[in-house]
């Protein structure tokens, strides 16, 4: 058991003005694993004001000082790296070893490549009779999901606080465990008293407050687009930058010239990565009409080859959704799929035979789902594949871009030409080639209801600096 009861602002362990507290479940066993507390609004209004008053002497520091700072935090968090992702494969029911891979490892990544921007991002620069000087924008709310728990925070905190912003960190209070962990590791790293900031709490209490607070400049939120729209609409009050992640509805569109096989196993496999639970999985598979019968055939037999287990089971490899209603909503969606007539291939909304404990969905596929089902529209976020098929090219394009979202898209084809120019035509932020890796340098959001600014790199440096110009 877990038990943090203070909140870390202005460089101290403080009592929460909150008097309650949350309980973190472990999705594998449906035990309590450990309490946060469950802040107030003046716990948001006390970590703002420490984040503002550090602001002051923060924001003037010179990009090597910064970079000082977040060598410092690298070295204490790989130094626990095991305690990190064991933490997060209770919390979120990421498979042991991949949650270490994964979820303690792309944060690691995150300041190793923060550190190295830092080294060449020009921050002024000449322009005729002008001189462009990038500065920080400010204080910065960071308010964060519990689907890669500390990987979303740190894709926050790094480029604000490499650009020379000060922070308050809200983690989901569903998996809030590792931003204190984070909170410690700030500590031994020795940032000056308020440049980072970590409080807990529900999003209508503590998110809206910092959402709110005339003291914030910026807003970055990474969640469904519902409470995105929130979030922005109380920002707009004080007309702060907005930065949002939000939902995914995501094509994978398998092109005629492709190897079949290998698109149909790479979407099925990207498609139920962290159960699911990725705001950027292709659970939309786009497939020519002459070649359903063998894709879905493929998509059962890997879907069926994936071994279900608890987040300790080291044969594992698809762990249980984060939590109870998380679990009822995914099967609510399984049911509503076999409602409006689609072909349930394999899985369904029962709990598995031999895991009679735990949030556990089995990998679910769909065939013959058409355009206008909820399966295909709204967002599951769960182990659930969507098969649609296409006449030709054209259609194909219309039936990846008719979602409100824009995050994600895949091309499967053997000629790379004839995908790049698919790709181009396909309206998300990203676009994943053959399977192509995962890049944390390069620009990561969505277009339309998907959010909008960028995560990641260089570009997302971009979005907590204000640009100001002087005229000599």
């Amino acid at each position: 058991m877990i038990i943090r009861d203070k909140f870390y602002i202005n460089g101290e362990w403080v009592e929460p003005v909150g008097e309650g507290t949350l309980e973190v479940v472990d999705a594998s066993t449906e035990e309590v694993m450990g309490t946060v507390p469950a802040g107030a609004a003046e716990d948001a209004n006390r970590a703002v004001e420490a984040a503002a008053a550090a602001f002051e002497t923060w924001g003037m520091t010179t990009p090597k000082e910064r970079q000082g700072y977040l060598q410092k935090l690298y070295t204490a968090m790989a130094a626990r790296q095991d305690e990190l992702g064991k933490i997060m494969a209770g919390e979120v029911g990421m498979p042991a070893g991949m949650s270490k891979a994964i979820q303690a490892g792309l944060p690691l990544q995150g300041v190793a490549n923060f550190i190295k921007i830092l080294d060449t991002y020009e921050f002024s620069d000449k322009l005729g009779n002008s001189e462009i000087i990038k500065e920080p924008v400010g204080v910065v709310a960071c308010i964060t999901p519990w689907n890669y728990p500390l990987h979303q925070i740190m894709a926050k905190l790094c480029p604000a606080l490499a650009a020379g912003c000060t922070v308050v960190v809200k983690p989901s209070e569903v998996a809030p465990l590792t931003a204190f962990t984070l909170a410690e590791m700030v500590e031994e790293a020795d940032f000056p008293p308020g440049v980072v900031n970590v409080i807990t709490g529900l999003g209508p209490v503590v998110g809206e407050a910092m959402a709110s607070h005339p003291l914030v400049d910026m807003v970055s939120f990474t969640g469904s687009t519902r409470a995105g729209k929130r979030v922005s609409e109380l920002a707009s009050h004080t007309v702060k930058r907005v930065v949002v992640e939000l939902g995914g509805k995501s094509a994978s569109v398998i092109l005629d010239d492709a190897d079949l096989e290998d698109a149909v196993r790479g979407t099925v496999n990207d498609c139920y990565f962290n159960s699911g639970q990725t705001c950027a999985a292709h659970t939309r598979m786009l497939v020519p009409e002459a070649q359903y019968e063998r894709a879905a055939k493929k998509a059962v037999e890997v879907a069926e080859s994936l071994t279900i287990g608890q987040s300790q089971d080291p044969k594992a490899k698809l762990g249980p959704v984060i939590t109870k209603a998380q679990q009822e909503r995914v099967r609510s969606y399984i049911d509503k799929g076999i409602e409006e007539g689609a072909d349930l291939l394999c899985g369904g909304s029962e709990q598995p035979e031999d895991l009679p404990t735990g949030f556990f969905i089995k990998p679910t596929v769909f065939g013959k789902v058409t355009q206008d089902m909820t399966i295909a529209q709204e967002e599951i976020f769960g182990p659930v594949l969507s098969i649609l098929t296409y006449k030709d090219e054209e259609d194909a394009i219309r039936i990846a871009n008719d979602t409100v979202y824009g995050l994600s898209s895949g091309v499967w084809s053997s000629d790379m030409d004839h995908a790049k120019k698919v790709a181009r035509r396909l309206r998300s932020g990203n676009v994943i080639i053959n399977g192509g890796g995962f890049n944390m340098m390069a620009p990561f959001g969505g277009y339309k209801q998907s959010g909008n600014g960028r995560e990641h790199g260089p570009y997302a440096l971009d979005d907590y600096l204000e640009v100001k110009s002087l005229q000599m």
